[in-house]
């Protein structure tokens, strides 16, 4: 039996205010189901319709990911690491597998570091288009820019299906590189599909920028500060929304990115729209950095001679591995007792920290618009229960 069907279903609850006048209705939003948001839970206090309190629930998905990868191979657990963000399986993977060259000092040749920028810049638009979709509909549109975001994510998952024979659960990446070279007339089909990309962002800000509906539903809604936002861990798109110039691209450098030449948008009000507004210009950035990337690709080998996929047994030591997926930090830390495991794997996922903040965007909202204040953070469940 499920988690979820053995818990008793939780009912509708009158709490005495904190003031003494009248009293609180609180409501137990979800569990969902999860072709929504995931099986996630929102318990919310309400004054009339305003938000006074909000504990967010989660657990339902729980599959001990941190445990299981302690128990079997370094290897073995990189088609783990597609199901933690399942939107977002190649960017995992190069996160695990950047703490793990740490760990083992492995150097990943050029053209790798190219292929990983590419498929990771890719992996950036479809996530933020789909995220906007996703968001449009939490407000009640009719579901066309979510189709319009399907659209563009069906061409570039080919891409994927045709590199790494999986649409997404990729397992691609691998230590010291990546696991196959791109296949005959792959770099052209890139080509084409990024070359179309500005286009469909332009009918998407056409469609939705200024929209008034749009406007009205996100503009001052959820704000979310700069200082709240660092004191809390939170990072990515939501946490440049709120005007933190804070960007592993650039702080880090990791990969080859301080070759490419793009900006990190900011935003000026921490509210809904401007996190919406974040991954709109986040995108044409991202286009940028594919354009130069494709251009630029360099022929050779594609993996580090000196990784052995049998018998892996990195140094004793640690090592905390982690890049700017698209929903912010992602991060693993490994400990090596010189064995074929790790003694110690421990994930950093966005989805999860940057959930702590919700309950400080929501109070005072109205419960309309919870939902889509939560939309708007871009969560998981998959990497936010593991």
């Amino acid at each position: 039996m499920s988690a979820i069907a053995e818990m008793p279903p939780k009912k509708f609850e009158l709490l005495p205010k904190e003031s003494g006048d009248g009293e609180l209705l609180e409501v137990a939003m979800g569990p969902h189901h999860p072709s929504t948001h995931g099986v996630f839970r929102m318990d919310v206090a309400l004054d009339g319709e305003h938000v006074v309190k909000l504990k967010p629930v989660f657990g339902y998905l729980h599959r001990n990911h941190e445990k299981i990868a302690e128990g079997t191979t370094y290897l073995s657990s990189m088609p783990y690491t597609d199901r933690l963000d399942y939107f977002c399986s190649l960017t995992n993977n190069w996160a695990y597998a950047l703490a793990v060259e740490k760990l083992a000092g492995l150097q990943v040749p050029e053209r790798a570091e190219f292929i990983r920028a590419v498929t990771a810049e890719l992996t950036r638009l479809q996530n933020h288009a789909c995220l906007i979709g996703f968001l449009t509909q939490d407000m009640g549109a009719s579901g066309t820019p979510l189709m319009y975001a399907f659209r563009e994510r069906e061409k570039i998952l080919d891409l994927f299906e045709s590199l790494t024979g999986a649409r997404m659960m990729c397992n691609y990446m691998r230590f010291g590189g990546c696991r196959c070279d791109l296949p005959d007339g792959w770099l052209a089909q890139a080509q084409k599909v990024v070359d179309e990309t500005p286009k469909f962002i332009d009918e998407f800000e056409r469609l939705l920028a200024e929209n008034e509906i749009l406007m009205a539903r996100t503009q001052g809604v959820g704000k979310l500060s700069g200082e709240l936002a660092i004191n809390a861990g939170v990072t990515g798109p939501i946490l440049r929304a709120a005007g933190v110039n804070y960007d592993l691209r650039k702080v880090d450098k990791y990969g080859i990115y301080e070759r490419f030449e793009f900006k990190v948008p900011l935003g000026d009000h921490g509210d809904t729209y401007d996190r919406y507004m974040i991954r709109v210009l986040e995108m044409r950035e991202s286009v940028k950095i594919l354009q130069q990337a494709l251009k630029s690709i360099p022929d050779g080998p594609i993996i580090d001679p000196k990784a052995k996929l049998r018998g892996f047994r990195p140094k004793v030591g640690e090592a905390y591995g982690r890049i700017e997926a698209p929903k912010g930090e992602l991060g693993f830390y490994l400990i090596s007792d010189g064995g074929p495991n790790p003694y110690r794997y421990r994930v950093r996922p966005p989805s999860f920290i940057n959930l702590t903040v919700l309950e400080d965007m929501c109070v005072g909202q109205m419960i309309a618009d919870v939902v889509i204040i939560l939309g708007s953070v871009d969560i998981v469940l998959g990497e936010v229960d593991r």
